[in-house]
């Protein structure tokens, strides 16, 4: 299999980690998707990373959609419980995350990408008014367990990780961890398992 990303997408990130995790061979292909010379269009119409290329050249994209498809490839190091609760708890906190990650994405574009005489502020605050939000859910609904859908390593503290891990790389400004002690640990935790070493963004 081929990955198709970039070494500082959070999206991308969750796919490495789970790849990892699950012991899954691949070869990780770097790509700018803002570059003209970019090549992601040949493999996913909506230009964006991460996009899985399957042996058979088929492709496969959205991070949720690829992982879900990884954790189905071998038993090892299951990441979904197969149905139910437990399962729709999981996938939720991976929403969670996700959604706030985009938020933040949303402003960094809009900081970056659009000239300061055009950019919203309204707009801006809007999307850090989830960024906020999202964070005091996910520490409300981590408490007393070991990893966040229980006592069991699972996606959602994949994505969980790579939120937080992607919130320290590009906004150091937000004081997540002195807001939020328990996610805090929870971080330091998942950071020291080898998956997310071996995947810090940069």
């Amino acid at each position: 299999m081929k990955l198709i990303g970039t070494l500082a997408s959070p999206y991308v990130r969750k796919v490495r980690i789970v790849m990892a995790e699950k012991k899954l061979d691949y070869t990780l292909v770097i790509d700018n998707v803002w570059a003209p010379e970019t090549k992601i269009l040949q493999s996913n119409p909506l230009g964006k990373v991460p996009c899985l290329v399957m042996e058979d050249g088929g492709a496969m994209f959205d991070s949720r959609v690829i992982v879900e498809y990884l954790d189905t490839l071998t038993p090892v190091g299951k990441l979904i419980p197969p149905q139910g609760r437990e399962r729709a708890g999981v996938k939720c906190w991976e929403a969670l995350a996700d959604g706030v990650t985009e938020a933040a994405i949303l402003v960094r574009l809009e900081k970056t990408m659009r000239p300061a005489e055009q950019q919203s502020q309204a707009w801006t605050d809007r999307q850090m008014a989830k960024v906020h939000a999202g964070l005091k859910a996910m520490s409300a609904g981590f408490t007393e367990t070991a990893f966040c859908a229980g006592n069991q390593y699972t996606l959602a503290d994949v994505a969980v990780g790579c939120t937080l891990g992607w919130l320290t790389f590009r906004f150091p400004e937000i004081n997540w961890r002195d807001d939020y002690p328990n996610l805090g640990k929870l971080f330091d935790k998942l950071s020291e398992r080898a998956s997310f070493k071996d995947t810090v963004p940069k």
